[in-house]
């Protein structure tokens, strides 16, 4: 049976809208941090035919990935490829664009740290990350729903927590990366897109 995420159905929309905003015709190749349930790239990828979109998780998520690509036999996704932060190899490919959504807040800061570096290390210049999530601005939580997400996630893993959007722009500034646009998405969401300078 396909694992399902209601998250990923009501999301998908808005964030296609903010996808056909930044990739052009230019981008040829995108890797999928963190696919999950394989919904998004089920959604998203069949909008942009001449991309091609490989998804990536870690090994205990492929199976459910599987299903949904397999099911959908949409021609320009691939994988999943086997890629769990601080511990696999960074996926061999020449990406011009990185996605990934609700994994920053998920994963711990150390793990966003490492993800910001190899990112740095192994995109060419021009190249785009796209981060969607929850973040705080300013030290603050968004939204009371925000704050209460939090001390959700905590308790079930100390080390998840909504990241600072201040520490993600300075990290990712210092491993090469400007900030293109911050777009604002409902549920008290954000899209984050930087490129490679």
């Amino acid at each position: 049976m396909k694992p399902y995420s209601s998250s990923c159905e009501r999301n998908s929309a808005p964030i296609l809208n903010v996808l056909k905003q930044v990739i052009g015709d230019k981008h040829k190749t995108l890797l999928e941090v963190g696919s999950g349930t394989g919904q998004h790239a089920v959604s998203l990828a069949s909008e942009f035919p001449h991309l091609l979109w490989t998804c990536s998780d870690v090994k205990s998520n492929h199976e459910g990935i599987g299903l949904w690509l397999k099911e959908s036999n949409i021609s320009n996704i691939k994988g999943p490829l086997e890629f769990e932060i601080d511990k696999d190899d960074f996926p061999i490919g020449d990406f011009d664009l990185i996605f990934t959504a609700n994994t920053f807040h998920i994963i711990g800061w150390k793990k966003v740290e490492i993800f910001m570096q190899l990112c740095g290390e192994n995109l060419k210049k021009n190249a785009l990350v796209i981060i969607y999530g929850p973040f705080n601005y300013n030290g603050k939580y968004t939204s009371q729903s925000n704050a209460d997400f939090d001390v959700w996630l905590k308790e079930l893993n100390p080390l998840s927590t909504i990241c600072s959007f201040e520490d993600v722009s300075e990290n990712m500034l210092l491993n090469g990366f400007t900030l293109l646009n911050d777009f604002e998405m409902p549920a008290n969401n954000r899209t984050l897109v930087f490129v490679k300078i």
